[in-house]
């Protein structure tokens, strides 16, 4: 009961979160600022192209930007909305409208934060590298390619794959209208290569989009802009909920809360990589993040996730506590408080210029390069999830990326296996012909088994084989069962089995599955090979002596 209520203590706040803070509140108010400032055009830009409006991408980041920041099990994780929720939410809102939004943002928050209080936070750790990196590349394709309608200003087809969506668009652009909005987006994205030159700091996302901005209203540009936006944040509201909406919004729901957990626990554990704030707790993470999609979701905003991006920035910037993180999210709600009629007048296609520039950032030519030319393997893995988190969706291309990727590695286990016939120790002696000895190494378990079984079992022209365990480096239930088998199978030719060395952590195992009550007696279980061989010849004799 003691053990139980500390661990849940441990998933809750405490003053241990803000003991640094002494020393860290200088660097974490520059930083909580800098991150604030970098958010704006991506927490309105991820709203537009989800579908869900601007307004709500900027509750979500204010709303759940500061219950994941106080609940989370990161110092420094800065949450909000992200491309890859985008690219989830959008056909759901697309195919179930916007209603559908607070009841998946409920329903998935739900599930994250029983999945952290079921303590399952180490699970992604079992998701491989080129799985992680072939749906990044993919969610940034799909970025890239939701913003090609407002980038040639024309409206986004509901419903259509990113691809089908951006080949339409581009038919079914008017000329010269679309150069307007496409000469908007070039501004943007030059403004955006160009700043970081200048100065690292320079936030060139928002000079970008004040520029382009001011440039437009003055200049009486015609292009679509992101429109009235609420002067501070809507009142809580809990959706309708029956039980016909909740049935059909169950998987999308499951496939938001995957992405949620998936994508903050990656972003928390790049985020200690990158920082001396010290370790996070999966966990609790996993909890903070299910009670912000929650809150966002009452406060009509969308599921949230840990934003890798805008978490490394925190911390490069000086971020160290959880305040930097609570500051970023203040900084934007006096934003949408004080210049909510200002933020109505930008350009859709200065925000579809951001987020084509962030999805070019996310493609790191070096890192698709290092998986590439690692294995071929892991090339087919990255490469095969890649390719489905384009054409199908993410949480099917991560599915079967792992499931690619389990496989092969079980393809290379079984290989690296192996059953050797070996000569017997010592000088040769009459008879020894009549004895095989086989030593089994690496793994044997149900990819490698059949192979043990079938190279033994073909064995004639024996009256004694000795199997050697002493190398088995694995054993499952499935190895431990075709052991039995092939002594039973051997035994029945009237051929004797000796067994010699399994290990003791293989023992309990031998034992349950029957690989020692196979044995014609118990004796023919040996601990030393000399045993077992001096056994095998005295048998051979004494069956040449009885013809």
């Amino acid at each position: 009961m003691r053990r139980a209520a500390r661990g849940f203590r441990s998933l809750l706040p405490g003053v241990a979160d803000y003991r640094d803070l002494r020393r860290t509140w200088r660097g974490d108010l520059v930083a909580g600022v800098t991150v604030g400032i970098v958010a704006l055009p991506l927490a309105l830009a991820f709203g537009v192209s989800s579908g869900a409006g601007a307004a709500s991408g900027l509750v979500t980041a204010i709303v759940a930007g500061v219950v994941a920041a106080v609940f989370g099990g990161s110092n420094v994780q800065v949450s909000g909305p992200t491309g890859a929720m985008v690219v989830v939410l959008a056909p759901i809102i697309a195919a179930h409208g916007p209603g559908a939004l607070a009841i998946v943002g409920l329903l998935a928050g739900a599930m994250v934060l029983v999945a952290g209080a079921l303590r399952l936070g180490r699970a992604v750790t079992f998701i491989p590298w080129p799985v992680i990196e072939g749906f990044t590349l993919g969610i940034a394709v799909i970025i890239f390619l939701q913003q090609v309608p407002a980038a040639v200003g024309v409206p986004a087809t509901e419903g259509a794959n990113a691809v089908v969506g951006a080949v339409d668009a581009i038919l079914g652009a008017t000329w010269p209208d679309a150069a307007w909005s496409l000469a908007v987006v070039a501004t943007v994205a030059a403004i955006m290569l160009i700043a970081p030159r200048i100065h690292p700091l320079v936030p060139g996302s928002i000079v970008a989009i004040v520029v382009v901005t001011v440039v437009v209203v003055l200049a009486g540009i015609p292009v679509a802009t992101i429109g009235a936006l609420p002067s501070g944040l809507p009142a809580p509201t809990l959706p309708a909920l029956d039980p016909a909406t909740l049935s059909s919004l169950l998987l999308p729901a499951a496939t938001v809360a995957a992405l949620a957990a998936i994508e903050s626990l990656l972003s928390a554990r790049v985020a200690a990589s990158i920082s001396d704030t010290g370790p996070y707790d999966a966990d609790r993470e996993l909890v903070g993040q299910g009670l912000a999609s929650i809150a966002s979701a009452v406060f009509g905003g969308m599921p949230a996730t840990g934003a890798i991006a805008r978490t490394a920035v925190n911390v490069r910037t000086g971020g160290r506590t959880r305040l930097s993180a609570i500051v970023h999210a203040v900084l934007l709600a006096a934003i949408v408080a004080v210049g909510a009629s200002v933020v109505a007048s930008i350009p859709l296609a200065a925000l579809a210029g951001v987020l084509m520039v962030t999805a070019t950032r996310m493609i790191s030519v070096a890192t698709v390069r290092s998986v590439v030319g690692s294995t071929r393997a892991d090339a087919v893995v990255f490469v095969a999830t890649a390719i489905i988190t384009v054409s199908v969706d993410l949480i099917t291309a991560v599915l079967v990326g792992i499931a690619v990727a389990a496989f092969l590695a079980l393809r290379t286990l079984a290989r690296s296996s192996g059953v050797h016939r070996e000569e017997l120790p010592g000088p040769a002696e009459a008879g020894d012909e009549r004895v095989a000895l086989f030593r089994l190494e690496g793994a044997l378990f149900f990819g490698a088994a059949e192979r043990m079984l079938e190279r033994v079992g073909a064995m004639r022209d024996v009256d004694v084989v000795i199997i050697r365990m002493s190398q088995l480096q694995i054993l499952d239930a499935t190895g431990a069962q075709v052991v039995t088998e092939l002594v039973q199978a051997l035994e029945r030719r009237g051929v004797t089995v000796l067994v010699k060395g399994i290990q003791d952590r293989h023992l309990e195992l031998a034992r349950r599955v029957g690989v020692i009550d196979s044995l014609r007696h118990q004796k023919h279980l040996f601990d030393d090979l000399a045993s077992a061989v001096a056994h095998a010849r005295s048998h051979v004799h004494r069956a040449s002596a009885a013809m």
